[in-house]
C-alpha cells in the first residue's frame, strides 16, 4: 500500500477521534450545566470561612441562619420588614432610652464606625444599625428616634408593639426582662450583643462588648465590599 494513503488515513482516523472527544466533552458540559446549573464563581459559604480570620470584630455565622418573617414599627411612622434592609449588612442593637450605661455608650460607639462609613463608603454599599427598643412601654417611636438620632443620624430607630419586640427577639436569640424596683420604678435588663445581619436578611454574625469602633468599621467595610 501507498506509504503516503496509509499516512493519510492514519490522520483521518486522529481527527475524528479528537471531534469525537470534543463532542462527548461538550455533550458533558452541556448536562452538567443543566443538570446542576451554570457555575457561579466560589462558593459564598466558602468564601465567608475563608474571611474569618481576617475578621477582629464580628463572628461569622457560617453558614448564615435563615430567619422567619417579622417587622417592626419604625420611629418615623413607617414599618421594617426584611426587605427593608435587604441589599447591605446591618448591625441589631436591642435597648432602651432610659438606659444608664450601656445603651449609650454602645450607640457612641457604634456612632464612631457609622462615621467611617459615612465618610468612606458609597451609600449603597454603606453598614446600617438598626437600634430596637426593649421597653415599647415609655419609649414612643417619637422618643426612640430622637434617641437614636442624637448618636447617628443615619441610625434605623424602631419602636415595636409588645407582640412584633417578642417575636423579633425571639427570632434572633436575643433576651430582655423588666426589672421592677422597690419604689415602683422599673428598669430593662436585655442582651448586650448585636446581632448581624446580611444583605439577604439572614442572621450572618454576632459582635460582643466591649466593643472597639475601628475594629467594627474594618471588619463591616470588609464584609460590604468581598462579601455582598
Amino acid at each position: 500500500m501507498d506509504p503516503h494513503k496509509r499516512s493519510r488515513g492514519a490522520a483521518s482516523r486522529t481527527i475524528l477521534v479528537v471531534l469525537a472527544a470534543l463532542l462527548a466533552a461538550g455533550a458533558g458540559l452541556w448536562f452538567g450545566m443543566h443538570r446542576f446549573g451554570t457555575p457561579t464563581g466560589p462558593d459564598p459559604a466558602m468564601q465567608r470561612e475563608s474571611m474569618k480570620p481576617q475578621l477582629r470584630s464580628v463572628r461569622l455565622i457560617v453558614p448564615p441562619r435563615a430567619l422567619p418573617d417579622w417587622q417592626l414599627r419604625l420611629s418615623d411612622g413607617g414599618v421594617a420588614t426584611p426587605a427593608t434592609l435587604q441589599g447591605r449588612w446591618t448591625l441589631v442593637f436591642l435597648g432602651f432610652t432610659h438606659c444608664p450605661d450601656v445603651c449609650p455608650t454602645t450607640l457612641a460607639e457604634l456612632a464612631k464606625a457609622q462615621k467611617q462609613w459615612a465618610g468612606q463608603m458609597p451609600e449603597a454599599k454603606r453598614p446600617r444599625l438598626m437600634f430596637v427598643t426593649v421597653d415599647p412601654e415609655r419609649d414612643t417611636p417619637q422618643v426612640t428616634g430622637d434617641y437614636a438620632h442624637y448618636f447617628s443620624a443615619d441610625t434605623i430607630a424602631a419602636s415595636p408593639t409588645p407582640e412584633q419586640l417578642a417575636a423579633f427577639a425571639k427570632t434572633l436569640g436575643l433576651v430582655y426582662m423588666k426589672v421592677s424596683g422597690a419604689d415602683g420604678s422599673y428598669s430593662m435588663d436585655h442582651s448586650a450583643t448585636l446581632v448581624l445581619l446580611d444583605p439577604q436578611g439572614r442572621q450572618a454574625g454576632l459582635l460582643s462588648p466591649p466593643l472597639d469602633p475601628q475594629k467594627i468599621a474594618d471588619d463591616l467595610r470588609l464584609l460590604a465590599e468581598r462579601a455582598p
